[in-house]
């Protein structure tokens, strides 16, 4: 088979979003994906009553990317599904509340993975 991959290293997201967003993606195919993705980001349908849409909008965007890299190795992009879809813990680092002081924020992060394949 026939497979393309794309990953975001230290997406501004969740661990816990990302993984729930995650196991609803997995097997899905690649449009079905993105409407889901696309109706979360539009507040047409929710999880649990939660949108997400800071994480969901870093996952439309893997997923576009991983579509234009299926573009690029000449895959159908109508049959592709989504094979494995991970993510990670990464980095947790301080946002600056201004230039001088560097009392800020925790933001969490993590490391999204995602690989379609051609059935």
């Amino acid at each position: 088979m026939k497979t393309a991959k794309a990953s975001i290293e230290n997406a501004e997201a969740s661990l816990k979003q990302s993984l729930i967003l995650s196991d609803k993606l997995r097997g899905k195919k690649l449009e079905t994906g993105k409407k889901f993705l696309e109706d979360l980001l539009e507040r047409k349908i929710n999880l649990d009553g939660k949108f997400w849409p800071t994480t969901a909008q870093k996952f439309l965007e893997l997923l576009e990317s991983v579509e234009a890299n299926a573009k690029v190795k000449n895959l159908n992009t109508e049959k592709l599904f989504i094979k494995k879809i991970k993510a990670d813990k990464g980095y947790r680092f301080t946002k600056p509340k201004s230039r001088w002081r560097m009392r800020g924020r925790k933001v969490k992060s993590s490391t999204i993975q995602v690989e379609v394949e051609e059935r």
